[in-house]
């Protein structure tokens, strides 16, 4: 009995459910999935040092077979986001290269591919827009939600589920922002609503489901939400708890994330950069920024300070001699070095493995020879004092 108040079950399968499109799942089919055998993912303590190792957070759990994935892909073009009123916001990725001088941007590298000059003018406001949108009490999580709201689950719970959903997200070549907005909707959801923790997976993954509908083409079926949890949830919880999130969210599911600021302020960092070095700080910010959704300290932070201190870091990273930031980062940003110190030391704790649990998803996933391993890159422990002064012309 002490064992069943002190832990949940969380399960999962890796290996791949045949495609919806190709067979029509049978009850038969997620009850008896033939010869592929489903791992239980672990148990989730609530001691403080429980899952300080990835094997004493998880039970049983194997590595999933190593499959030939496609690099990463990333929507072409603008993508949409739903602003205040419903109004659509373009998220950015090809307008913000407006934000740099006029003369920089006469350059033939830097033409615009659209005739519309409106869109580049209005540049500076969408960012302005998409700041203010952040900040919306709405859109925000309690800093201390596990505290406040949360009775049962705890934060080394939340820490594990979202390296699963990492897993989980690379096993159905998922785009990262459906990563980054299913983190959101977790928090924000769990920052209102206390959950037993026996229902914290389900959580996950209907806010997954909820994300993947939003951002992918072909996105998974609620049947392969249910077979990677090993079925301990049926096809109509995962669609009432997602139902209750859609309400939750008002039906308001776009929203700044870390990785839409991410794409703007990588625009600042191409002055200076050289190409070879450009893909790798790309890849090491991107690696910073996941870590750092996933640490619950985190959440303190803005999304557009995380990724900005995440371009810091990376940069910093690689080349520790050279100011990280620059006047161009500042302008485009509108942060100063130091307004961004205090996020930047935690991400660096988190990339020094000098806090948080030791949890491999993200590690591992930037391991990977796409993304030129970049998790194995160290900062040097000690940041100089004058990298935080104010860039100036």
């Amino acid at each position: 009995m002490g064992d069943q108040e002190n832990s949940i079950r969380i399960t999962h399968s890796l290996k791949k459910r045949p495609s919806a499109s190709a067979v029509a799942p049978t009850q038969s089919t997620l009850q008896n999935p033939g010869t592929k055998k489903r791992v239980p993912l672990g148990d989730l303590t609530n001691s403080a040092d429980a899952g300080s190792t990835r094997k004493s957070g998880l039970v049983g759990t194997q590595k999933p077979k190593p499959n030939s994935k496609k690099a990463e892909k990333e929507p072409a073009g603008l993508k949409i986001v739903s602003g205040r009123n419903g109004e659509k916001l373009e998220d950015a990725a090809l307008v913000y290269q407006n934000l740099q001088p006029l003369e920089e941007s006469a350059s033939p590298k830097n033409v615009v591919s659209y005739d519309d000059r409106q869109k580049c003018e209005d540049a500076p406001l969408i960012y302005q827009n998409l700041r203010t949108l952040e900040v919306e009490e709405k859109r925000r999580p309690l800093p201390d939600y596990m505290a406040k709201v949360q009775n049962d689950a705890n934060q080394a719970m939340r820490d594990i589920l979202l390296d699963w959903l990492v897993e989980v997200a690379e096993e159905y070549k998922l785009v990262s922002d459906t990563l980054y907005l299913t983190v959101s909707y977790i928090d924000r959801f769990l920052s209102q609503h206390s959950v037993s923790r026996n229902k914290l997976q389900l959580v996950g993954v209907s806010c997954m489901l909820v994300a993947a509908k939003y951002e992918e083409i072909s996105p998974p079926h609620v049947e392969d939400f249910c077979y990677i949890t090993d079925n301990t949830y049926t096809k109509e919880e995962v669609v009432n708890m997602e139902r209750d999130v859609l309400i939750f969210l008002n039906h308001d599911l776009g929203t700044p994330t870390i990785k839409t600021f991410m794409r703007i302020f990588t625009r600042g960092t191409q002055e200076n950069c050289k190409v070879l070095n450009l893909e790798l700080e790309e890849f090491l910010g991107s690696y910073l920024a996941e870590i750092s959704l996933l640490d619950y300290e985190c959440l303190q932070f803005l999304p557009s300070i995380v990724a900005a201190s995440a371009i810091f870091l990376s940069g910093f990273t690689i080349k520790p001699t050279i100011h990280p930031w620059s006047l161009a980062l500042q302008q485009y940003s509108g942060y100063r070095p130091s307004e961004l110190k205090e996020c930047v030391f935690a991400i660096q704790d988190l990339q020094l493995s000098r806090r948080g649990l030791a949890l491999q998803a993200v590690r591992d996933k930037y391991m990977q020879h796409k993304f030129k391993g970049v998790a194995a890159l160290s900062s040097p422990s000690e940041i100089p004092a004058s990298y935080f002064e104010d860039c100036k012309a």
